[in-house]
């Protein structure tokens, strides 16, 4: 994960004691989930005293790094004091031994079947990582093999496509009444010569420019049932068919202490219940190319929730993003267990994929 611009200037402004007293709050707060005192850090690593290391509390809250969320002496980091923590002073290394084994034994152990696997992963990531576990199934936008336009009544017919991995997908489209069949052949044929060897998401919009521009041989009824074609299938929503698991809801409402804690829990599952606003974020790796890391309000699916979601890619033959997997929780995770946790997974997860795939011959 790259830093932040900003929290590389904020970094560039903290001198070694602020460092110092900074990364101890944060690290305690983290442990513990409880604001950290004065008293406590002058007791411990830090060689000051309570009131010295109170002045620069103080200025760490006044940057907007700290917060005292009740009325005590301690201090916690804001959504930005954990930003900066984790671009400035985590350390992201392998995930551990043990995890690494509980993550590849259990993959392994989940069969030959996928959906397994991906129920698996987002349970792993559950109970690894204490939050809730997120996958979501792979991208289905294979390569088209064959369209087909068969007329079903009067004013009803079915376009059929053929995937190259073997899908069949149907779609009934109306049909003006006493449409000739061989407008119907005609359509077919057009998007089979077009689309052959190439996805949807890659061949719809140069078929809409084609007959846009009335560079298509099509008349005017063949060209209305291809364009029914493409508005039927997902060329543009290339999430089709695809789904979310959700393991480990139970986890955010242990950590929730208070009534407030139990609103933004219920929001958040709220939120949950939309798949297609959570696939859209765990989709953001695919701009990325890796692990990303949402604290707060940086999520603008979650911002009033008090979380944070980590998410990586995981992938396909030839290293082409398919799905993502990730987990959601408050935001004092583990992030320097969690983060690479995630991102292990998520590789193990597109290995597996990728030797079903060349076992099939897909």
């Amino acid at each position: 994960m790259q830093p932040l611009a900003d929290t590389q200037s904020l970094m560039q402004r903290l001198d070694q004691r602020s460092r110092d007293i900074f990364r101890e709050i944060v690290e305690g707060y983290l442990a513990t989930g409880e604001p950290v005192g004065s008293r406590t850090l002058s007791k411990g690593s830090i060689a000051l005293s309570p009131a010295s290391i109170r002045n620069v509390m103080a200025d760490l809250t006044d940057l907007g790094l700290l917060d005292a969320p009740h009325i005590s002496a301690g201090r916690a980091p804001t959504h930005m004091g954990l930003r900066l923590f984790v671009d400035g002073f985590l350390e992201i290394g392998e995930p551990a031994r043990a995890d690494r084994q509980t993550i590849d034994d259990r993959l392994k152990s989940a069969g030959a079947d996928f959906e397994n696997v991906l129920s698996e992963a987002s349970d792993i990531l559950s109970g690894l990582a204490g939050g809730a576990g997120l996958v979501s199934s792979p991208k289905r936008d294979a390569a088209v093999r064959h369209v087909e336009f068969l007329p079903l009544g009067p004013r009803d017919a079915i376009c059929i496509l053929l995937t190259e991995d073997g899908d069949v997908e149907n779609r009934f489209i109306q049909v003006p009444e006493g449409l000739p069949s061989t407008a119907l052949i005609e359509a077919g044929n057009y998007l089979s010569t077009r689309m052959k060897g190439r996805t949807l998401s890659e061949a719809a919009q140069d078929v809409r420019e084609e007959l846009s521009s009335r560079r298509a041989q099509l008349d005017v009824t063949a060209a209305g049932l291809v364009e029914q074609g493409l508005a039927q299938w997902s060329g543009e929503t290339p999430g089709r068919g695809r789904s979310l698991i959700v393991r480990g809801r139970a986890n955010l409402l242990e950590d929730a202490k208070a009534a407030e804690d139990l609103d933004r829990v219920r929001q958040l599952f709220n939120e949950l219940e939309r798949q297609q606003n959570v696939l859209d974020i765990l989709d953001t790796t695919q701009e990325a190319g890796g692990v990303r890391l949402f604290i707060g309000s940086e999520n603008q699916l979650f911002p009033l929730s008090g979380s944070s979601v980590i998410v990586a890619p995981y992938m396909g033959g030839g290293k082409q993003v398919i799905g993502a997997l990730g987990v959601i929780g408050p935001t004092r995770l583990n992030y320097a267990r969690v983060i690479p946790m995630v991102d292990y997974t998520a590789k193990v997860v597109g290995e597996i994929l990728s030797r079903r795939r060349a076992k099939d011959g897909k």
